[in-house]
């Protein structure tokens, strides 16, 4: 595939998705809020939902106003089953081991008042806020982001540089900085790199989506479940040992037969 515009044009294309997702969104969210009556929850999540499914306007148009082959450009190709089976696998094993990891990053810094007012914003209040927020977080946002940053800009860095490395790293850092969450920062970094080699050694954008998709359910679900100290997957306010080495497990079987895959260029 050769690149068409500059490296340049990339990054502003993905720098004007980001600005019109905010942008869009915090006009829902405005007209919602006007009206002092109406459930503020439900319009912070259909917010949410729009804004995050309106970035990928601005990179469709720009491919489609160049005739960009849209498919190919966003590395949307298929995979074999197998390869579903395994990021499941390395999923399951990540997100565990990035829950353990957060538990002991706050034995040192604590999770600042921004973090917990966040969580108190976003709790459902009912069944049906439950599915329009997963619907929002486990779908919409995984879906936007990794055609926008795997798919579109990480492949057209990795054809620009003739650098993998160089641009799954770079492709992560963009990825990170614009959650704009420093306490999260390292955790959201990591993601990226996983989510960067998934979609590089697959040829598709399908693997990170997976992953994705998987982490933000389960984060969801931890953030807003009430667990005892004691209980099968905890252990003294930590992941039990042998879910950790089960998690293990499963993330080195799933990342070393993904690792085998030959590369799709």
């Amino acid at each position: 595939m050769n690149n068409t515009f500059s490296i340049r044009a990339a990054f502003g294309i993905v720098v004007v998705s980001i600005l019109s997702a905010f942008l869009v969104g915090g006009v829902v969210l405005g007209i919602g809020l006007s009206n002092p009556d109406s459930p503020q929850k439900f319009y912070t999540f259909i917010s949410f939902i729009i804004g995050q499914g309106f970035m990928l306007v601005p990179l469709l148009w720009f491919l489609k106003s160049r005739n960009e082959p849209i498919f190919q450009r966003l590395r949307l190709n298929p995979i074999a089953s197998q390869t579903v089976g395994m990021t499941a696998l390395l999923s399951i094993g990540l997100i565990v081991l990035s829950d353990e990891l957060d538990r002991i990053v706050q034995l040192f810094v604590p999770a600042p008042e921004y973090i917990l007012d966040l969580d108190g914003l976003l709790r459902p209040e009912s069944f049906a806020g439950f599915i329009l927020l997963f619907f929002a977080v486990a779908v919409i946002a995984p879906l936007g982001e990794e055609l926008l940053f795997r798919g579109f800009l990480q492949q057209f860095l990795e054809k620009h540089w003739k650098d993998v490395t160089r641009a799954i790293l770079v492709t992560a850092l963009f990825f990170a900085l614009i959650h704009m969450n420093p306490y999260w920062f390292v955790q959201i970094y990591i993601l990226g790199i996983m989510l960067g080699f998934l979609s590089w050694k697959t040829g598709s954008v399908l693997p990170p989506l997976i992953l994705h998709g998987m982490n933000n359910s389960f984060a969801m679900i931890f953030s807003f479940s009430e667990y005892g100290d004691e209980n099968l997957y905890l252990w003294s306010g930590h992941v039990a040992p042998w879910i950790l080495i089960i998690a293990v497990g499963f993330f080195v079987y799933g990342f070393r037969n993904i690792n085998s895959l030959k590369v799709r260029l």
